[in-house]
């Protein structure tokens, strides 16, 4: 598996330091569990906060530290999981909040050629995280967002304006970017998203038909 997009370097260190919403954390994680090349920033990430903290006098705490986000996956292999026997894997940070592997979720359809399957996270205002099947070729209409999206590919593939997607691969936009994913036209592609807010498509027809759409 070769990853050629990645996570933005603050995105990584607020992971590090726990600041990063639930649903964009799952998918740091999962992505996590597949590139050793963010494991290595991690950690060093990780040796600079404990540094940088080592400077700091003593002081009592004023609540109790949040739980630890926990991905590790090992130095060599992910840990992958495969409820039920299941021929198609998730990794293991979203085999913890995805009972059933790819090949059993209950997708409901959103257009033609696409369907969603939501993921209940245990905290909802953390953002909304969602597993995305496009079949191939399928185009998800020009669009931008409000607030930050990040989407990790599962299977398959996609491409937009900013390059080609393939398994691993992480994009990582903010507010500024408008574009067109396209599903690849073999493959298609099954990929896991989290936004802070609702895509805002730019045709009219579709704004006004987006609240039906639940996507």
């Amino acid at each position: 598996m070769t990853i050629r997009h990645h996570p933005d370097d603050a995105t990584l260190m607020s992971f590090t330091a726990g600041a990063l919403p639930q649903a964009f954390a799952a998918i740091v994680a999962a992505h996590l569990s597949m590139c050793p090349r963010c494991r290595d920033e991690i950690t060093t990430f990780e040796l600079v906060g404990a540094a940088l903290i080592g400077t700091l006098p003593p002081r009592a705490m004023e609540q109790a530290a949040p739980a630890p986000q926990t991905w590790v996956a090992g130095d060599d292999a992910p840990r992958l999981r495969a409820p039920h026997g299941g021929a198609a894997h998730l990794p293991w940070p979203l085999g913890q909040l995805v009972s059933d592997p790819l090949g059993e979720v209950r997708w409901e359809r959103v257009a033609q050629g696409l369907w969603q399957h939501n993921i209940r996270m245990p905290n909802p205002s953390s953002g909304r995280l969602r597993l995305l099947k496009a079949a191939p070729g399928c185009a998800i209409p020009e669009h931008g967002h409000y607030g930050s999206e990040m989407t990790l590919v599962l299977e398959g593939a996609y491409q937009d304006q900013t390059g080609e997607f393939r398994v691993g691969d992480v994009a990582d936009l903010d507010e500024g970017l408008e574009h067109t994913p396209v599903a690849d036209r073999e493959t298609g592609c099954i990929c896991v998203f989290a936004n802070e807010m609702p895509p805002r498509f730019k045709g009219l027809l579709l704004r006004l038909a987006q609240p039906f759409m639940k996507f």
